[in-house]
């Protein structure tokens, strides 16, 4: 077998109607070293979702209550979620359906059956390309015009140190493993950092601590 991947210690959230696959997918990635949460159809991705944020979503497209292009549309109105990369399954190989599949909002769009080395190697490319375009926004906003913020915005302590660690680019997980506090304890201060500064994202929350001379 072969060792976990350094792209590891990354939240996925995987969604599908197949019991199997979804046994199959998430044993697999648990192995490679993510954390994988999941969900029967898009309508409890979205419950999920209120609670705690997936550096990615792995995401079946036909499936009961809300299919996958249904849920991919919630995803990207929500500015706490449109950022997210998101992996399209399918049991559909033609070209229509990968064209409708991605001009939905999915990033990369598989058929299966696929193997699961493959879909590993897409997981971390697109986390890879995420963290780059998240570093290359950063940039780009440093010399932009720049962030909003309400004046009488106060962060606690453990807050300040949340976003300092959000504008290094690290993830929740790995804020918090150097923080030792759970990974919803993370997302819960990112929430309410965002309610106070009425930011969308984390890479909005990112560069608001850069300007500010916080990171």
């Amino acid at each position: 077998m072969t060792e976990p991947s350094i792209g590891a210690q990354k939240r996925l959230l995987l969604i599908d109607d197949d019991p199997n696959l979804i046994l199959l997918v998430k044993d697999y990635l648990e192995f490679r070293g993510y954390e994988v949460t999941t969900a029967e159809n898009g309508r409890e991705a979205l419950e999920i979702l209120e609670k705690e944020m997936p550096e990615m979503i792995i995401c079946d497209v036909m499936m009961p209550e809300m299919d996958g292009y249904a849920f991919v549309e919630q995803v990207r109105k929500d500015p706490r979620t449109n950022w997210i990369p998101v992996l399209f399954l399918s049991a559909k190989g033609q070209s229509q359906d990968r064209v409708k599949g991605l001009n939905t909002g999915a990033d990369v769009y598989m058929v299966k059956p696929f193997e699961p080395e493959e879909l590993v190697s897409q997981v971390e490319a697109s986390l890879k390309q995420s963290g780059r375009l998240l570093q290359h926004q950063l940039k780009l906003g440093t010399n932009g015009p720049k962030i909003q913020v309400p004046l009488d915005v106060e962060l606690t302590p453990t807050e300040t140190k949340v976003v300092q660690f959000v504008a290094r680019g690290m993830a929740n997980r790995e804020i918090a493993e150097a923080m030792k506090v759970s990974q919803r304890t993370i997302e819960s201060h990112v929430s309410n950092m965002l309610a106070k500064t009425g930011l969308h994202n984390r890479t909005e929350l990112a560069r608001w601590a850069i300007e500010s001379q916080m990171a």
